[in-house]
């Protein structure tokens, strides 16, 4: 525990509550999804950037996808991991703790702008065909995920700043796997409530605008697809864009519950929950989502599956 008007200069993170046994199966289980997800989402890029089939804008804004769900899951999952091993608390300096949540933060809303670029692209090979390839040519993926990743980082830099800038005095302890904004604003002995309403509005503007493009573009998207004539012409265009969807339903919804409220400081096991949705549910379903109704995507998995068994034979 702190003492009185004082600021923390590290945090002890308590983690998951239970007995030690609880903890060891918590362990496997999060230990098996991580390595599922950390497997899956590595197959994706290696088979987005050497598949030829596969060298479009849909797969090209896969991959980098799928980069940041390794990136974001690996931030959280392995010391959460270590932590359920380890009896006590764990401990973060002040310095790691402010790394974390920047990059936390910054990692999910670049991860926010992908998607919603990601269904403009969708949009266009639906709604203009004939003009896709000029309209997506490679120039404009390499700008938009330039300009994705300038985003979320560029977007984040004050609500973190905000954020430290509180006295942490009244404990040192954060009920939580990791280094979470709401409950390090538990900590805080200042008038947090004006900063809170800014970061919900800024957290508004960030999900609900990258949102936005999702939502039109859709509306679009399906205003062409009932227009098609055949039932199998209406599957096939649907399917182009059915991965992407259930994608921006999971990923949207929980971080919706989690960040687009004026209080920021929720029960600490409601924030576990859906903390644990964005950092390894949604990694972990990315790879299976986008690939378990992609024809391309399983056809150059079994060649690749294939020529790695052959190889041995050569």
């Amino acid at each position: 525990m702190m003492s009185n008007h004082s600021s923390a200069t590290e945090f002890c993170l308590l983690g998951f509550s239970g007995s030690h046994q609880l903890h060891y199966v918590l362990f496997a289980v999060f230990f098996l999804f991580y390595s599922v997800t950390i497997i899956s989402n590595m197959v994706i890029i290696v088979i987005v950037s050497v598949d030829k089939r596969l060298q479009s804008p849909m797969y090209f804004f896969l991959g980098h996808l799928s980069a940041l769900e390794i990136m974001i899951t690996s931030l959280i999952v392995p010391a959460m991991l270590w932590g359920l091993l380890l009896p006590g608390m764990q401990t973060i300096s002040l310095a790691a703790c402010v790394a974390q949540l920047f990059l936390y933060l910054a990692l999910g809303t670049t991860e926010f702008a992908l998607v919603g670029a990601m269904a403009v692209d969708r949009y266009v090979a639906v709604c203009n065909p004939l003009r896709y390839n000029t309209i997506m040519d490679s120039q404009t993926c390499i700008l938009v995920v330039i300009g994705s990743w300038m985003f979320g980082f560029l977007s984040e830099i004050w609500p973190v700043y905000a954020t430290f800038q509180f006295t942490f005095c009244k404990s040192n302890v954060l009920d939580h796997f990791f280094c979470e904004r709401g409950q390090l604003l538990k900590l805080s002995c200042d008038d947090t409530l004006f900063t809170e309403f800014i970061l919900f509005l800024m957290a508004v503007f960030i999900i609900i605008g990258s949102l936005a493009p999702t939502i039109v573009s859709y509306t679009y998207i399906i205003s062409t697809i009932l227009k098609i004539p055949t039932a199998s012409g209406r599957r096939k265009a649907f399917s182009t864009c059915a991965s992407h969807f259930t994608f921006v339903v999971i990923g949207y919804g929980s971080c919706l519950f989690l960040y687009v409220k004026p209080k920021q400081t929720q029960a600490a096991e409601y924030n576990k929950i859906v903390s644990l949705l964005i950092s390894m549910l949604t990694p972990l379903l990315n790879p299976f989502i986008f690939t378990l109704r992609n024809d391309k995507v399983q056809e150059a998995l079994r060649d690749g599956v294939n020529r790695s068994c052959q190889l041995p034979k050569d």
